[in-house]
């Protein structure tokens, strides 16, 4: 491969290329807000819904390891034309979706063809720039990866309430198609050489089985009441014997589709840890957040997206200081700073009610992004820094990988927690509320209605114990991040000898 290939324009590769990333990272985060208007649209209950964003999280985890695999088989290019375009095509079906059922299976389409969107783009991008300006190059990629799940919940809120749902899908059609069309043409001299390598057929069947079936056993284990159903245990069990058959697998064969074997590296190991922990609790939060604010609060979705925006300015601001000068600290100082604020935050969340303000909630998101700042590069830095060369793409993947499961399972766990607390505290609120407390009585003696009043009661007490529920998912996810910085400490310095080469990488 030729190395040292420059693009005939070079900041229109770099736009079409950051435009790829963008779109496709906007759409991990663009449903989030318009969760409750699809429901409703499709007629599926909010916790049905959460599939629009657990489909394309599995699906698209799924799909990072194989970006080696295909890289070598058809080429960086290609591949990117190709998954950029078919990311374009599952949007446009996406967005003609008639059903919940349609709706997640083209997004489960969208999220395996952009699998290999994000892990390309980077390497493209290391690939035409000159070894001096590399690290700014990732760093632009860092900040569009920061401000695209930012952009998401306001672009997804305005488009939801100004014109409709299938249109946070549709906008993603021209830009896919202007994306592909211009690094086609800016790359289309880059010498290819492609190989036919062996595809590891039982690692990739028992990861599709093992992740699917633990994702349908999280994401249906609620409405099915969990074990107590035949339909999860036998799911459950499908699950076990294909990760344990998978993990078998991947640490004898000789050319695993993932190679597990990464994991006997110190600082690969525990920043790996670190980043699937904390993303899966910054991800959850960005889940919870502008539900709680439409349910609770009764904001419309784009004033949730308002209120959630700010988490994305201080990255902005920072993230060219951070990849410039972090190298120069002790990256588990600025990881464990990061967690210290985002625990805090998290904290500060578990004190909320159903009366604060805007701006008490914005404030809170502001605070948090200068965590989001110190946290992505220092990890994904100390995570790579003891591998090898030949490893160091094989370990991006499988962090990546690991990061995006985690994700998603953190959706399914959270959203599961908040409602089975909230219906627990329900039942603990109203076991006081009968018609022979004196209270209650004098409540019901206000209005000439009696089961007006008792419906409105009944409202009151639903959206109190899901508040409840929300500051004790929130206390936890606060010392989660608190925990992490023992995990972090376990790694060992040196951690810049290969920052270069990673500081984009989240």
């Amino acid at each position: 491969m030729n190395t040292h290939f420059r693009p005939p324009n070079l900041v229109l590769a770099t736009i079409g290329l950051s435009l790829a990333t963008f779109m496709q990272v906007l759409d991990t985060t663009i449903a989030n807000v318009s969760l409750p208007t699809i429901a409703g649209n499709l007629g599926v209950s909010q916790d049905q819904s959460t599939w629009v964003i657990t489909s394309f999280a599995v699906s698209n985890a799924i799909a990072l390891p194989l970006t080696g695999f295909l890289t070598r088989r058809f080429g960086e290019v290609k591949l990117f034309m190709w998954a950029t375009v078919l990311f374009s095509m599952a949007s446009f079906l996406c967005g003609i979706a008639q059903s919940m059922s349609m709706l997640i299976v083209f997004r489960t389409i969208q999220g395996a063809v952009a699998g290999p969107m994000y892990p390309i783009t980077q390497a493209l991008l290391i690939s035409i720039y000159p070894p001096a300006k590399r690290s700014m190059a990732l760093a632009l990629l860092a900040m569009v990866t920061v401000v695209a799940p930012i952009a998401g919940p306001i672009l997804g809120g305005w488009i939801t309430d100004n014109y409709s749902w299938p249109w946070i899908f549709f906008i993603n059609v021209p830009i896919g198609i202007f994306a592909s069309m211009v690094v086609g043409n800016q790359m289309r001299l880059r010498e290819v050489v492609t190989q036919r390598p062996k595809i590891d057929y039982v690692g990739l069947i028992t990861l599709v089985v093992g992740v699917g079936a633990l994702q349908v056993v999280l994401d249906k284990g609620n409405d099915e009441d969990w074990f107590n159903s035949t339909f999860i245990i036998i799911t459950a069990i499908i699950s076990a014997i294909a990760i344990v058959i998978f993990l078998i697998w991947e640490l004898t064969d000789k050319d695993p589709i993932v190679d597990l074997k990464l994991f006997r590296h110190r600082n690969f190991r525990m920043g790996t840890i670190a980043l699937v922990l904390a993303y899966a609790s910054f991800f959850a939060i960005g889940l919870l957040v502008p539900q709680w604010l439409q349910l609770n609060l009764g904001y419309t979705a784009t004033w949730a997206g308002f209120a959630t925006a700010p988490l994305g300015v201080l990255p902005v601001l920072l993230t060219f200081i951070v990849g410039k000068y972090a190298t120069r600290f002790d990256l588990r100082l600025l990881t464990s700073g990061a967690f210290v604020v985002m625990g805090i935050t998290c904290f500060l969340r578990s004190d909320f009610y159903i009366g604060i303000d805007f701006e008490h909630v914005a404030l809170v998101q502001l605070l948090q992004g200068l965590g989001v700042a110190f946290f992505f590069m220092p990890v994904t830095t100390i995570l790579l820094s003891d591998l090898q060369p030949h490893e160091i793409a094989a370990g991006g993947g499988l962090a990546t990988f690991l990061r995006t499961v985690g994700a998603s399972f953190s959706a399914s766990l959270t959203t599961f927690l908040w409602q089975h607390r909230g219906i627990l505290h329900h039942a603990q609120l109203t076991e006081q509320i009968t018609p022979y407390n004196p209270t209650v009585q004098q409540a019901m003696s206000q209005t000439s209605d009696s089961q007006t009043a008792m419906a409105m009661l009944n409202q009151t007490i639903t959206l109190q114990g899901l508040q409840i529920s929300f500051n004790e998912v929130f206390h936890m996810l606060g010392w989660v991040f608190l925990s992490l910085i023992v995990v972090i400490w376990m790694a060992k310095p040196p951690f810049a000898a290969k920052a270069s080469a990673s500081a984009g990488g989240h």
